[in-house]
């Protein structure tokens, strides 16, 4: 029986097919079935009806109509491979499945299933209109009412779930599961959906997987995304290499790229923001356009919206941080309150907690809390370290270096000698003779500082205290902890530059006086001259001789 079919066959043209042609037919069998069941002997009784040569079999009103040299073909439903002719190793188990069949190895399970299949082979499709549209597409499943619908020359393609995959026409290689996963994809390929209505607005995306509840629903032309989770980047639509894990991570992304979310609500708000890194439950929650920003921990980076290049790693680091940028805080609540200040670093729990505008700060230790006001400041340790080591100093010489000072609150520093450091400039007059007063001792201290008790000198603060209250230093508990020594050594530069000055006003009063002495012994001299020695002579003879002199 030879028919070209244009149109989809239906009970009703069946019915009106001209009752001359069914009346030949039937005569036709009342001659043919006869002979046939002389010639056949069949294992049970009543022999099956339905088996026909090649190892086809037929079931159903016009199943393998059109049947010529094919073989092992299954047929069961009124229309079931129909026009089919040469094709092979064919199933079709319902109304008008694989209908319009030319081609081999393909699997229709369900009411028009393949049912405009030509060409494509090794396709399985099970439920109402599954692939009932595919012409040459080879090697795809349809599993559900209509899924792969539309497909007609794709290849490769696997649907499990009510209009997975329906509108796919030519995309290759998408897997979907679930209820209208990957609905819209058209011309996509190489995508993985997961879950109700997992890239349901997928068109030509390409290599994207999601998995969960509406994960990448409104992903349209974004290719290369990784959604895992409910909502995971559901309203993606053209950002491509994204990674979402957890429920709406990466809720709102539209068009941001390269971005990984790991965690409930991760990155839920960055819209256009690329190159982010979240890693735990809403962090970097509130980004929006910012980038390069990576965040580990619960709400790390939690506020951040725009700021860009901000490293956060541990609970709540850079909680607050809304427009800073270039920041690291590694630790709990590491700059935590820090909002629109750059270039800071913090490692250490609850670091630079106190921070809020400041730029430019290294904060490290554990509580090293800082101040609100701090910029350009550098803080390591607090009260608690009593020890601190630092390599390649000891023994490492800096012609022109000069010394390290340090406060009663750990602050370092160096000794400013400039007059654009200073007011209020005079002389030290007097003020240096406390020095006079102070009682230089020898000493060893302790045995806990030092085991070795090597011999030192110096002063007793305590001692100098009672003195010159300004020349000692006090601890952080305000008691005397040792001796402005760098002043000492100024103030004894005055005592001895004054007593210096005695010595050359001394020295200048000596010169004198030999100026003097020596023209005192001059003017001796010229008087002695004019008297002449005779005269004296007479007179040493005179007082000899006159005992009355």
């Amino acid at each position: 029986m030879n028919r070209t079919m244009t149109t989809k066959l239906t009970s009703s043209s069946f019915q009106l097919m001209n009752s001359s042609c069914r009346r030949y037919c039937f005569v036709a069998m009342l001659v043919f079935v006869p002979l046939v069941l002389l010639s056949t002997a069949y294992a049970v009784s009543p022999a099956p009806d339905g088996g026909y040569p090649n190892g086809n079999t037929a079931e159903g009103d016009y199943a393998l109509a059109d049947l010529s040299s094919g073989a092992k073909n299954t047929a069961v439903g009124a229309g079931a491979l129909f026009s089919d002719f040469t094709g092979n190793n064919n199933t079709a188990l319902g109304e008008e499945a694989l209908f319009y069949n030319t081609a081999s190895a393909n699997t229709a399970t369900g009411y028009q299933a393949l049912f405009s299949n030509r060409s494509g082979t090794e396709n399985t499709a099970t439920g109402f209109d599954a692939l009932s549209n595919n012409t040459t597409g080879s090697q795809n499943t349809a599993i559900g009412v209509r899924a792969l619908h539309l497909n007609s020359t794709a290849n490769g393609n696997t649907a499990a779930g009510w209009e997975a995959l329906s509108s796919n026409t030519t995309g290759n290689g998408n897997t979907a599961s679930g209820s209208q996963s990957l609905y819209n994809n058209t011309a996509g390929n190489s995508n993985t959906a997961t879950g109700l209505d997992a890239l349901l607005s997928n068109t030509t995306g390409d290599n994207n997987t999601a998995m969960g509840l509406a994960a990448l629903e409104n992903n349209t032309t974004g290719g290369g995304n990784t959604a895992t989770g409910l909502n995971a980047l559901l309203f993606n639509t053209t950002g491509s290499s994204n990674t979402a894990t957890g429920v709406e991570a990466l809720l709102h992304n539209d068009n941001g790229i390269n971005n990984a979310a790991f965690g409930v609500d991760a990155l839920a708000s960055n819209s256009s923001g690329g190159d982010n890194t979240a890693s735990g439950t809403v962090a970097l929650f509130s980004n929006t356009t910012g980038n390069d920003n990576t965040a580990t921990g619960f709400e790390a980076l939690y506020n951040n919206t725009i700021g860009t290049d901000n490293t956060a790693g541990g609970f709540q680091a850079l909680f607050k941080n809304t427009t800073g940028n270039n920041n690291t805080a590694s630790g709990k609540g590491a700059l935590a309150n820090n909002t629109t200040g750059g270039n800071n670093v913090a490692l250490g729990l609850g670091a630079g907690s106190n921070l809020t505008t400041g730029s430019n700060n290294i904060i490290i230790g554990a509580n090293v809390v800082g101040n609100s006001s701090d910029a350009n400041t550098t803080r390591i340790g607090n009260a608690t370290q009593k020890k601190t080591f630092i390599g390649g100093i000891s023994g490492k010489t800096v012609a022109n270096g000069v010394g390290v000072i340090i406060n009663a609150n750990g602050q370092l520093g160096t000794v400013q000698s400039s007059a654009r450091y200073k007011t209020a400039i005079k002389p030290m007059d007097k003020a240096s003779e406390a020095l006079l007063a102070f009682k230089p001792v020898t000493f060893r201290y302790k045995e806990e500082l030092d085991p070795d008790k090597i011999p030192q000198f110096g002063l007793i603060a305590e001692e100098v205290e009672k003195i010159d209250p300004d020349l000692v230093v006090r601890d952080e508990e305000g008691k005397v902890s040792t001796v402005r020594y760098e002043a000492v050594n100024a103030m004894l530069l005055n005592e001895f530059l004054k007593e210096h000055r005695k010595v050359q006003e001394q020295a200048a009063t000596i010169e004198e006086m030999k100026r003097q002495m020596a023209g005192l012994a001059k003017g001796l001299k010229e008087v002695t001259d004019e008297i002449g020695d005779s005269q004296i002579s007479a007179a040493v003879e005179a007082v000899r001789f006159n005992p009355s002199f």
